[in-house]
Formats: C-alpha cells, sequence, structure tokens
C-alpha cells in the first residue's frame, strides 16, 4: 500500500533550512577562501580520545590537496569551551521507548555520584519543537531530578499517517535541527549534540521519485544544514535506543548516502538524515546496543579532548563541495573531524 502511494503521490516537504544562497543562483565572481575551522577528535580503534599531540602531527587536505595549518590548539579537561545538549526525541520515538530510554539517561547522569566533567543541559524535542529542560550544569543529579519531574508527551502528528505523516516528522525533525542550530551559534565554542533517535524518515528508495525542481530545493537545504551546523561549531552524536532489537538492513541503510553531494542531480533525502548529518559532522552513529547508558558515555568522552585546526579555503565557485581530510602522523590514531563544506561567499 505504502509503496504504491509512494509512486503516485508527489514529494512536498517543507525543508525547513531556508538557504543562504539558492542552488540556482551564481554570482559573477567565485568567493575568495574563507577561514575554515575543524574540531578534530584524535582516537585509536577503540577508547577514549587522545591528548598531547602537536601541529606537527596532523595533515590536513582538502580535495585531497594539503592546506597550511593557520592555527592550532588543543583542548582537554573540563574548563575547554564546549557545551553538550543531551536531547530526547519524541517525535520519532514510540512512548515504550521513550520510557526504557528515560531509564538509562537517568543511569548516565547520576553515575559516579552525579559528577559530570562538562557542562551538559537536557533538551525535550516534541512537535512544539525543541525546549531546554536545564541550564547547564555539571550536577548530573539535579539534571536527572528535572527529568524526573518531566512528563515527555506522545507526538501529536494527527493530521495524516502512513507517508504523509512521515513527511511531517521529516519535516518537524529538520525544523527542530535549525533551531537548535540558530540557538547555539550564539554561543561561543565547541557543541555536542547527543541526539537520542531512531532518526527521522529517510523517504528514500527505488519508488520514491524526485523532479529537478525538489532536487534543486533539497540540494540547497544540504547546503544551508552544511553551513549552519558548521558555523554554529555543532557535533552530532545518534544514539539510537532501539538497539539490537532494529532490522540490520535499516539501521544501516544511511551508509548509502555518507558521501557528500555536489550537484543536485545526485541528492536523496537520505543526505539529511539524522545519521549522515552525524558523520558529516564528525560525530558518531551509535547503535545495535540496548546499552543507551553505555553508548551516551562513549559519545560524552569525546568532549575529553580535541583539536581545533583551521586552515584557509581554497577559492571555489559558489556551493562547490569540497572534501575534508584530516591525518595523524601517528600510527594505530584515527582523526575524526566533518568530512566536507560547500564554498559560500
Amino acid at each position: 500500500m505504502l509503496t504504491a502511494l509512494l509512486r503516485t503521490i508527489p514529494l512536498l516537504v517543507g525543508l525547513s533550512f531556508v538557504p543562504l544562497l539558492s542552488a540556482q543562483q551564481s554570482p559573477s565572481a567565485a568567493p575568495s577562501g574563507n577561514p575554515i575551522s575543524l574540531d578534530v577528535v584524535v582516537t585509536p580503534k577503540s577508547g577514549p580520545p587522545v591528548s598531547g599531540l602537536e601541529q606537527k602531527d596532523f595533515t590536513v587536505l582538502d580535495n585531497k590537496a594539503e592546506q597550511p595549518v593557520t592555527s592550532f590548539r588543543a583542548y582537554s579537561g573540563p574548563d575547554a569551551p564546549l557545551e553538550v545538549v543531551l536531547l530526547i526525541d519524541a517525535v520519532n520515538t514510540d512512548y515504550t521507548t521513550i520510557a526504557f530510554e528515560r531509564s538509562e539517561i537517568d543511569k548516565f547522569l547520576r553515575a559516579d555520584g552525579g559528577k559530570l566533567a562538562h557542562g551538559l543541559a537536557l533538551a525535550i524535542f516534541t512537535d512544539d519543537g525543541v525546549r531546554m529542560q536545564s541550564a547547564f550544569s555539571r550536577n548530573g543529579n539535579a539534571i536527572a531530578d528535572s527529568l524526573d519531574r518531566e512528563t515527555v508527551a506522545l507526538r501529536a502528528i494527527r493530521r495524516s499517517a502512513g507517508f504523509y505523516g512521515a513527511e511531517d516528522r521529516l519535516d518537524i525533525s529538520l525544523h527542530a535541527l535549525q533551531q537548535l542550530a540558530t540557538n547555539e551559534a550564539a554561543h561561543p565554542g565547541r557543541k555536542l549534540i547527543l541526539w537520542v533517535s531512531p532518526g527521522w524518515p529517510l523517504l528514500t528508495g527505488p519508488s520514491v521519485q524526485l523532479d529537478g525542481k525538489q532536487q534543486q530545493r533539497i540540494f540547497a537545504s544540504i547546503v544551508e544544514a552544511s553551513r549552519q551546523l558548521r558555523q554554529a561549531n555543532i557535533t552530532i552524536y545518534n544514539i539510537n535506543p532501539l538497539g539490537a532489537s532494529e532490522d540490520s538492513l535499516r539501521v544501516f541503510y544511511y551508509e548509502q548516502f555518507l558521501k557528500g553531494v555536489t550537484k543536485p542531480s545526485q541528492v536523496n533525502l537520505g543526505n539529511l538524515s539524522l545519521q549522515v548529518l552525524a558523520v558529516q559532522t564528525g560525530g558518531l552513529v551509535l547503535n545495535s546496543s540496548n546499552d543507551v547508558s553505555a553508548l551516551l558515555r562513549q559519545a560524552f568522552q569525546d568532549a575529553d579532548a580535541w583539536y581545533e585546526i583551521s586552515f584557509q579555503s581554497p577559492s571555489g565557485e559558489p556551493n562547490e563541495y569540497h572534501q575534508i581530510q584530516v591525518r595523524v602522523d601517528k600510527p594505530g590514531l584515527i582523526a575524526r573531524t566533518r568530512t566536507g563544506y560547500y564554498a559560500q561567499p
């Protein structure tokens, strides 16, 4: 039934990221290069992030061409300029799962006597948008107490079900992400968003056909989402509370959309999935485990040590995609950062 609907109903998603520069616009001159700042986490294949590295240990590549590093700073410890938002997604998660994840979040917050290594704020995402439930604090017990007093309502999308209901959730989710990016852009320093959710609908597959105008619109939204998240200094971590119970094909389907798109004809709505945005901002997709508390600790420890590396972007055409790679000249270590950006005037 759903497959038939997707073949016949045009896609009308009201994408929430308003583009700074339309994919169809072309200024008369290519923009000069802009400074690009990266937050880089270095880890072994498994284990906590590594501190103590120096600028000479890093190589930055932009479209496979090595770039001179213009600034370098190493951060570690509780006083580093960083904020962590733990977001409970009540739009894309059913009530039973939310009840389970609340107990897991409580366990995470109250561990080690409730003493958090970094400032954290709790946020709840419902149909009405994202609401900050607590101020940034290192008192995990106080944050857990505020969650205990909160009633996380079931999502109230009643306009339609099936395909149109999925469209609603996608649009509401992208709007919430833009709301977070706008709010966090006003704060200095790095921001980690621990988004507890199975993710929003991908609305992607052989039965979903996009026309040229839709592809242009989605491409413009991809460009703007990339820009806003980068300039707000946001790294996303997707913690999937469904764990081992979720179908493995669905869990890893997002991996088909990880490569940065360079033109509108390449786009799918899957390129705007929560999981893809997490990887592209330098974060993690943590799934296939029912130990949500442990997954939250794994994401949270990325705040313990990282490196801020800047370089001057080469000149490029408007909305031209640039792939980023950061290499570490130390055996067994892996650098993780955002995977690319789009040139802007």
